[in-house]
């Protein structure tokens, strides 16, 4: 049985409301299909300031920092927000070989540190249940992101 409360299941409820806002949703949709950058420069080049897209990052990168801020500090049931928050991993995932360069560009290698750290404790918890599953997951995204991007390479080419 669950340690959550009636008031860390009702924060989740909020929390999941609040990403079915329909700009935030257009930007987690724009993210998973798009973001998918090696460095900070290909980052840059892909979502420069000013544009739709450097808001669409900023809002689903801010959104789960945010969240995985929450969850660090123990606010909600772990076990409730693992089972209902794998977006968070594959936002990270995505977000993972910009990270370095960010904290070098920003001179601080807390950003987004609350979502590397959630983030470990949910691969860790994941691992727990089904062993073996993280490297899968992997995987299955890095195979949609080359479908993806040989898409858009033969889409180009037309």
């Amino acid at each position: 049985m669950s340690g959550a409360t009636i008031e860390q299941v009702n924060l989740m409820l909020k929390l999941y409301d609040a990403r079915r806002e329909a700009k935030l949703r257009d930007a987690r949709d724009w993210y998973a299909a798009n973001f998918h950058p090696q460095s900070v420069e290909e980052a840059m080049k892909l979502c420069p300031p000013g544009t739709q897209q450097n808001t669409y990052i900023r809002m689903v990168i801010g959104y789960w920092e945010m969240v995985a801020s929450i969850a660090n500090r123990g606010l909600i049931d772990e076990e409730l927000f693992f089972e209902n928050s794998g977006e968070m991993w594959v936002v990270w995932e995505q977000l993972k070989p910009t990270i370095a360069g960010w904290r070098e560009t920003f001179g601080s290698k807390h950003v987004m540190g609350n979502l590397e750290k959630c983030c470990a404790r949910f691969e860790a918890w994941r691992e727990k249940r089904d062993p073996g599953v993280n490297a899968k997951m992997r995987n299955f995204f890095e195979q949609l992101n080359t479908a993806a991007k040989a898409g858009k390479s033969q889409a180009a080419a037309s």
